[in-house]
């Protein structure tokens, strides 16, 4: 098959020739349709080494899949070969910028015939971490005041929809530019990163940038807060990174049909182009 692949961080993208992936116990091979891609993969560890440390590439990026099932690996049950299915990879394997992907079986979720493989894409990396990120660590309850950092970013601005359908007053920061996108998707207030302190006593904070902000984020959250983060550890906060969650994504996704969510699709989802596309 045809995927686009990294050797190191100067190179860039190449489109490569790569083995067809190999279906594991409990794997599904899926035919990728449209893909997502952070530039942030390129400083995970898991982009490089597999998990023993040793060198892996050329790898594929891309997390993020929406596809339909090719292929069941040995005892693998579930889900059923030519099923639409969505859901996040694993890190250390190759990813989803490829005409196929090996995926552990537990990862993925149907995906309903009337969401769009681009929207679908765009939901499961950025809308577990925000539905983890809110309610399973931030412990987010309908009446709560959470300040959500990045509301135009893709995690940030279904954290703001989340939160808002949950009953939450919601802060949104991010720079001017993004005012009126995170007012549209249901942020009461909006204020400027660099003026973040104004947000006054929180009972949730979540961050998904990190350094400086991180640090003043923890001023504002009032006594017995939380402070949730996505970027790095630092004291007092809690970090976590997301974990699959296929009833959750089952969840999300009804929301996206109903609907009631509306992730944002640019820049880092991928259709597989046509000449990546496999004969009938």
């Amino acid at each position: 098959m045809r995927a686009i692949t990294v050797r190191d961080r100067e190179s860039g993208f190449a489109l490569t020739e790569m083995p067809y992936p190999h279906a594991a116990e409990n794997d599904v091979i899926v035919r990728v349709h449209a893909a997502g891609f952070t530039p942030g993969e390129l400083d995970w560890p898991a982009t490089w080494t597999d998990r023993a440390g040793r060198d892996r590439t050329p790898s594929i990026p891309g997390h993020d899949v929406s596809g339909v099932v090719a292929e069941l690996g040995p005892g693998t049950t579930g889900l059923t070969v030519g099923q639409r299915v969505f859901g996040p990879t694993d890190w250390a394997r190759n990813g989803t910028l490829a005409e196929y992907v090996a995926v552990e079986a537990r990862n993925l979720a149907p995906l309903p015939a009337d969401i769009d493989h681009t929207v679908a894409a765009a939901l499961p990396i950025s809308g577990l971490t925000a539905w983890q990120g809110l309610f399973d660590h931030g412990r987010l309850r309908c009446g709560q005041t959470v300040l959500i950092h990045g509301a135009a970013g893709s995690v940030g601005s279904l954290a703001v929809q989340l939160a808002r359908e949950a009953g939450a007053h919601v802060i949104a920061t991010g720079r001017p530019a993004h005012r009126e996108v995170a007012l549209g998707l249901g942020a009461h207030t909006f204020l400027e990163t660099a003026d973040l302190e104004e947000a006054g006593p929180v009972d949730v904070v979540f961050d998904v940038l990190g350094g400086d902000i991180l640090a003043r984020s923890a001023t504002v959250v009032r006594p017995g807060g939380t402070l949730v983060t996505i970027a790095q550890p630092y004291p007092g906060a809690v970090f976590f990174i997301v974990e699959p969650d296929r009833l959750r994504l089952t969840d999300l996704a009804e929301r996206v049909r109903t609907g009631r969510l509306r992730p944002r699709t640019g820049e880092n989802i991928y259709h597989v182009p046509r000449d990546l596309t496999p004969s009938e």
